[in-house]
């Protein structure tokens, strides 16, 4: 088990882009790419809502670290920067 809590920001990087290249090898064999688009036909009915997904997942992302940033300002959180 990868113990991430003590990887430098190198190391989580390089982890996280394996994991993301290893998810991304699995979802590419989970179908077949032929039956899958047919299944979606030509309609951009899911290209719109993976959008809307993925906006709505940034704008979620953008809140989280805002509260992230109050809360150590606050001081009920505490943060550790490496150099």
């Amino acid at each position: 088990k990868p113990m991430v809590e003590i990887f430098n920001a190198e190391n989580l990087q390089r982890f996280a882009g394996g994991c993301g290249w290893a998810l991304a090898r699995a979802h590419a064999r989970s179908g077949h790419a032929s039956l899958i688009a047919g299944y979606l036909g030509n309609r951009p009915v899911f290209d719109q809502a993976v959008a809307r997904f993925a906006q709505a997942y940034a704008d979620q992302n953008e809140r989280d670290h805002d509260a992230l940033v109050k809360a150590v300002r606050a001081g009920r959180v505490e943060a550790v920067l490496e150099h």
